[in-house]
């Protein structure tokens, strides 16, 4: 996945080395059999309107001009400059991005919407953006360091802001921001059109699985670890990403429950055309493996399937499987369209 995998601040990541390690009281290690997750599991019933809610949310968010403003100029590669802007939130509130954009604009050939995990993101991936890309980074609302929201900023607390509507849930704007910040990024870099790609890790990877089938202007996603795909499964499992926060609301407001299958990824993923890579995990204690998979069964266009070790772990494994989840998606999104096939 092009974009280092921001791990979830809602969760403990006290978890290392191989599956062999024995969990914390409390924890439960979501591993299970590469032939099991490998096996489509049935979604539960879509909710009446799913397409015409998100149609009408990118009807209201994702079309027109979003305004913006120059906030910092950052540090320069040998490649990019970088700058700090704000933009018009969906929330109706100031976001922040960072963009970075080749020093000569006519070598823009590609343009990159790169989105972040619940960990948030503070700079851009310097490293991930290739010569030939313009790349915005955007942050989700509530999650914009040093920008007033009224989405609280904890994991755990976002998850569950607005929940009780689905025109309300934090989860919609995170989507709708994507939109927007795509919009921006093309008034910046125009050319950048020609072959727009998304990459989201985690909470990115999941909210971009909802996002994307609604934009036309995306050509291709890689999403890593993705998060909230078949809600019906993932909520059966404690687990310590932000989903658990979740688990334990519903139980004491089961009424919400309806709210979530608008914002399941695998649902959303049925609707996705174009050519997607999904970094997916056997073992990981945030994000329940067979949501992860979920979404990838669910696509219907093209789509390819990395299978990571694991996902969410600190140390030398979690490490090591974050880097080639990493290279996968870059060499994705390069690709040439013939090889997609």
């Amino acid at each position: 996945m092009v974009g280092r995998p921001h791990r979830d601040r809602g969760g403990r990541h006290a978890l290392s080395g191989s599956s062999s390690s024995t969990p914390h009281p409390g924890e439960e290690w979501t591993e299970y059999p590469l032939s099991a997750l490998l096996t489509p599991r049935e979604l539960a019933p879509e909710p009446a309107g799913f397409d015409e809610f998100w149609h009408a949310t990118f009807t209201e968010f994702g079309t027109g001009p979003v305004d913006w403003r120059l906030v910092d100029d950052r540090a320069s590669t040998a490649s990019h400059r970088i700058t700090e802007i704000a933009f018009d939130s969906s929330a109706g509130e100031q976001a922040v991005a960072y963009v970075m954009v080749p020093h000569v604009a006519a070598s823009v050939r590609r343009g990159l919407v790169v989105g972040h995990g619940y960990g948030g993101r503070d700079a851009p991936d310097v490293d991930i953006v290739a010569a030939d890309t313009a790349a915005i980074f955007p942050c989700a609302p509530g999650l914009s360091p040093g920008a007033p929201s009224r989405f609280p900023a904890a994991p755990s607390a976002h998850v569950l802001a607005g929940i009780a509507h689905r025109d309300t849930y934090s989860h919609r704007f995170a989507a709708a921001d994507l939109w927007r910040a795509a919009t921006v990024l093309l008034d910046i870099a125009p050319e950048a059109v020609a072959a727009l790609d998304y990459s989201g890790s985690s909470f990115g990877g999941g909210i971009g699985a909802m996002a994307l089938p609604w934009d036309p202007r995306f050509r291709r996603a890689s999403l890593d670890v993705p998060s909230f795909g078949n809600h019906a499964v993932r909520l059966t499992r404690r687990c310590t990403g932000s989903g658990e926060a979740v688990r334990q609301h519903l139980r004491r407001h089961p009424d919400d429950r309806l709210v979530l299958d608008y914002f399941d990824a695998a649902i959303a993923a049925r609707r996705l055309r174009l050519p997607v890579h999904v970094s997916a995990a056997v073992l990981d204690p945030a994000v329940d493996p067979r949501g992860q998979f979920a979404i990838y069964h669910a696509l219907t266009g093209p789509r390819r399937l990395s299978v990571r070790a694991n996902g969410h772990l600190e140390g030398s494994a979690g490490e090591q499987a974050d880097r080639l989840a990493l290279q996968a998606g870059i060499d994705f999104l390069a690709l040439p369209d013939e090889r997609l096939v």
